[in-house]
C-alpha cells in the first residue's frame, strides 16, 4: 500500500519540486548563498511616469502587471540552522527600494513593529543614473536613518556621493559609508562568495559604470543592467563573458529592437537591443550559457509574457528574467 501510494504521489512531488526551483517564495531546504532578482525594469519602472501606453495603463489597473526597477540581492547565510539568518547585499538602490526591501523580509530576522535601521549589510552601486542610486535617499535621516551602511562604488562614484547633496548628507551623518571599488579586485562577502567590479562603457555624465561578477562556490553570475551597444565595446562581450567564466549572464535589455521608441533616437540613448544580443551570444547560449534579460524599458514588448517577442526569446534559448527568481551560487 505504501509503495502504491508513493507511486501515485511521485508526479505531484516532482511538480512541486520543479515549482520550488522557479518560485523565490519557497525557502531552500538548507541555507545556501544565492542571488534574488528584485526588479527587471529600466530606471523609470512600470508603470512609467507620465505614460499612457497599453503596458503602463494595464500596470496602473493591475498591480500584478507592474515591474520594479532592476536590482539584485545577494543572500549570504550566516547560520546553517536558520534560513532567516543571512547577510543581504543589494546591487543598486533603486526608486523601488521600499518594496524591494520588503521582498527580502523572509531571509532576514528583521525587527518587528518598528523601522529596521540596518536593512542590508551593504550596497554595491553600478553608476549614478536615476534608477541605480536614488534609493539611497531612504537610508537618510528623513527615513530609515541607517548607521554606516557600506556602499561599495568606484572612486568617481564615491566622490559624487561625497560632493553633492542630498547624498553628501548621508555621508556626513554616517548613514552610509562609501567604500572604493578597484576594477578587477574582488570583495569577499563570506560563504565563498565574492563580488568583482568590471568597468563597462556607458554614458558617463556623472560617474563611470560597473558590471559585477558574482562568484560563488559553484556558479558565476555576470550582472550588467546598463551598457553601450556591443559595437562600441573595445572587447567583444562574448570574450568578456567567457573570460570571467560566466554561468549566468543578466544583461541590459532596455529595448527589444531599434524601432521601439517613437520620438527619441535610440542611437543617442545607447543600449544593445535584445535582437542584437541574441545574435551576438547565440553560440554561447547554445553551448549552455544562461542569458536572462533585465532593465527592460516600459516600451519593450518582451515584458509581456504572452508576446511574440518573448516567445521568440525563449525559442532561441534565452529568457526574460523574473522578479523574485533565485540563482544559487
Amino acid at each position: 500500500m505504501r509503495s502504491a501510494a508513493l507511486a501515485l504521489m511521485m508526479p505531484l512531488l516532482f511538480a512541486l519540486g520543479c515549482a520550488g526551483l522557479q518560485n523565490s517564495s519557497a525557502s531552500p531546504v538548507a541555507p545556501t548563498p544565492r542571488v534574488r532578482i528584485l526588479g527587471i525594469a529600466q530606471d523609470g519602472g512600470v508603470p512609467h511616469a507620465g505614460c499612457s501606453c497599453d503596458t503602463c495603463t494595464a500596470a496602473h489597473a493591475d498591480p500584478a502587471k507592474r515591474f520594479h526597477v532592476a536590482s539584485l540581492a545577494i543572500i549570504i547565510p550566516t547560520d546553517d540552522a536558520d534560513p532567516r539568518t543571512n547577510d543581504v547585499y543589494l546591487i543598486d538602490a533603486t526608486p523601488d527600494i521600499t518594496e524591494q526591501l520588503h521582498m527580502l523580509r523572509d531571509v532576514r530576522d528583521a525587527p518587528e513593529g518598528r523601522t529596521d535601521r540596518a536593512p542590508v549589510a551593504g550596497v554595491f552601486l553600478t553608476h549614478a543614473h536615476m534608477g541605480h542610486y536614488t534609493g539611497l535617499a531612504h537610508f537618510g535621516f528623513e527615513s530609515m536613518h541607517t548607521q554606516t551602511t557600506p556602499v561599495w562604488c568606484t572612486e568617481r562614484m564615491g566622490g559624487f556621493l561625497r560632493r553633492f547633496g542630498p547624498w553628501s548628507q548621508l555621508v556626513e551623518k554616517n548613514e552610509i559609508e562609501p567604500r572604493t571599488l578597484t576594477p578587477g579586485e574582488p570583495v569577499e562577502l563570506g560563504a565563498g562568495v565574492t563580488v568583482t567590479p568590471i568597468l563597462v562603457p556607458h554614458r558617463a555624465e556623472f560617474t563611470d559604470t560597473c558590471a559585477f561578477v558574482i562568484r560563488g562556490p559553484s556558479t558565476t553570475v555576470f550582472y550588467m543592467p546598463d551598457c553601450n551597444p556591443w559595437n562600441r565595446w573595445t572587447a567583444p562581450i562574448d570574450e568578456v563573458l567567457a573570460g570571467e567564466g560566466t554561468d549566468v549572464a543578466l544583461l541590459d535589455a532596455t529595448f527589444y529592437s531599434l524601432d521601439e521608441l517613437p520620438g527619441r533616437s535610440l542611437s543617442e540613448i545607447g543600449h544593445p537591443p535584445i535582437v542584437t544580443t541574441m545574435d551576438t551570444l547565440q553560440s554561447m547560449s547554445d553551448a549552455g550559457l544562461d542569458v536572462r534579460f533585465v532593465h527592460l524599458n516600459h516600451t519593450n514588448p518582451a515584458l509581456d509574457a504572452g508576446s511574440a517577442e518573448q516567445r521568440e526569446i525563449e525559442r532561441r534559448g534565452f529568457a526574460v528574467a523574473r522578479e523574485g527568481a533565485e540563482i544559487g551560487l
